[in-house]
């Protein structure tokens, strides 16, 4: 207690003692432990920094588009090259050299939906949920090479238990029980403005999730890094709970990143306009980073040569990482990148244990972006790939980037692999198709799985307006 005691007098948060001392029991215990995972001398740092003051994010004056690999090759050499990645990336899946990481900390809220995201029902017509559209892909990869990708799903305290118990009521969705590891992410307390931490109950510390760029240090923390070594992991492919369009295992990504030496690899999307929210990829200093959309300049971002934007390379967030990039960074159990604040409405109890909602913004959250470990590595490549393949984010209920696009954008792919396979899908006159269609991801990965399945199960083209899954 002595010890807790100083901390908390020293770092100006006695408030937090007198919480404490009020308590007795269960309450007590778990308080006492919040307070004792908190490193409370950082904490005063980051809220001196980044609370009491806004941090400005300083453009470098050699800041410069950074290069990519086109998403065609641009002559006979960089063709064999992709050839010969396609090929290298084949052959680190199929050796068992890669897993797949899920960041799924969070809930469904904006969706209008009471649950973890990952378990929010997202494909147009049989209604199979974000866990179950990738599970039942890494089944169908393994089965396609032969071979057995562990998944990693980040999850948060909030949603944790919510989603181990999916996972156990659905068998797994088929995947063997083992080849599925749950971790959870670092938390972050919520300080108001006067650099106080918040509490949310008269027993809890007010506590957020500390960005998916503490998925690299929390991957360390619950022994991941040891586990996939003992599997032989080398190469992580990462991607985000909310966008099922993504490949859970992009072989020509994979193979040039091997081929390049790369530490961390990312996709880039050609932004649609300059102020698209995306993060733009950027060089300065010779270093890869991404500057946040918000952050960038308007001349910058709206820069142009030949009509074409400048910094046209925006992130999606799909990486390619090393296994032993980030044993590199985590060493010691500290992972430094750099913090950013979020102003955010956060309820709280005061002294008296009555709950306050606040109408506007009161606290800070401070996160980590996992983009921020670009600069740390050593060797980095940036491949472009179709939004149309790869790009679809569920994050609100209509709109812009939200389950209703998702879903549009899963039956226009479906549909053009019909297409390919010799299945003609009536089209409206913008070309979008005029019927919804879904595809197993169970049987089809990619177009050449599309073109093997409906050689063995012959259909009829769909009618206009017809729903129609295939299994």
């Amino acid at each position: 207690m002595e010890n807790i005691a100083e901390a908390l007098k020293r770092n100006h948060q006695t408030h937090l003692l007198d919480a404490l001392n009020k308590l007795s029991g269960e309450g007590y215990e778990k308080l006492k432990k919040q307070i004792e995972g908190i490193d409370w001398d950082g904490l005063s740092v980051l809220i001196r920094d980044y609370v009491m003051k806004k941090p400005v994010t300083v453009i470098p004056a050699d800041l410069a588009p950074a290069s990519y690999f086109p998403l065609l090759p641009k002559d006979a050499e960089q063709e064999a090259l992709y050839k010969r990645a396609f090929e290298k990336g084949v052959e680190l899946i199929r050796t068992g050299k890669v897993a797949a990481l899920t960041v799924a900390g969070g809930q469904g809220t904006r969706l209008g939906f009471d649950g973890p995201k990952g378990t929010y029902p997202i494909t147009p017509v049989l209604h199979k949920t974000l866990f179950q559209y990738f599970a039942e892909s890494l089944a169908r990869v393994s089965e396609k090479y032969g071979c057995r990708i562990p998944w990693f799903i980040m999850t948060s305290e909030l949603n944790d238990k919510a989603t181990r118990d999916f996972f156990k009521s659905h068998a797994f969705f088929g995947l063997p029980e083992e080849s599925v590891c749950f971790f959870t992410q670092g938390f972050m307390p919520a300080v108001d403005y006067s650099g106080k931490v918040l509490m949310s109950a008269p027993d809890s510390i007010a506590l957020t999730p500390d960005g998916h760029g503490g998925t690299l240090l929390a991957l360390r923390k619950w022994g991941c890094l040891d586990r996939m070594k003992a599997l032989g992991v080398e190469y992580i492919s990462y991607f985000q709970v909310d966008n099922p369009l993504v490949p859970v295992a992009n072989p020509l990504l994979l193979g040039l990143h091997a081929l390049e030496n790369s530490e961390m690899s990312s996709i880039m999307l050609s932004k649609t306009n300059a102020f698209e929210k995306l993060g733009n990829f950027c060089v300065t200093g010779g270093k890869l980073q991404i500057i946040e959309y918000s952050d960038m300049p308007k001349e910058l971002a709206e820069r142009t040569t030949n009509g074409k934007l400048d910094f046209i390379a925006g992130s999606p967030a799909i990486h390619v990482i090393s296994r032993t990039f980030i044993e590199r960074l985590t060493a010691g159990g500290r992972l430094d990148l750099p913090w950013h604040r979020a102003d955010k409405k956060v309820a709280y109890v005061d002294a008296n244990g009555t709950e306050i909602k606040p109408e506007s913004p009161n606290a800070v959250k401070l996160e980590s972006f996992i983009f921020d470990a670009l600069p740390l590595a050593s060797a980095t490549i940036i491949l472009e790939a179709d939004r149309k393949e790869c790009f679809a984010p569920t994050k609100n209920a209509t709109g812009v980037d939200s389950a209703e696009s998702c879903r549009a954008m899963l039956c226009a792919r479906d549909a053009r692999r019909m297409g390919v396979a010799g299945i003609p899908v009536p089209r409206k006159e913008d070309g979008s198709p005029d019927c919804t269609v879904e595809l197993s991801p169970r049987r089809i990965f990619d177009d050449a799985d599309a073109v093997e399945f409906f050689r063995n199960h012959p259909v009829s083209a769909p009618e206009r307006g017809a729903c129609a899954a295939y299994e």
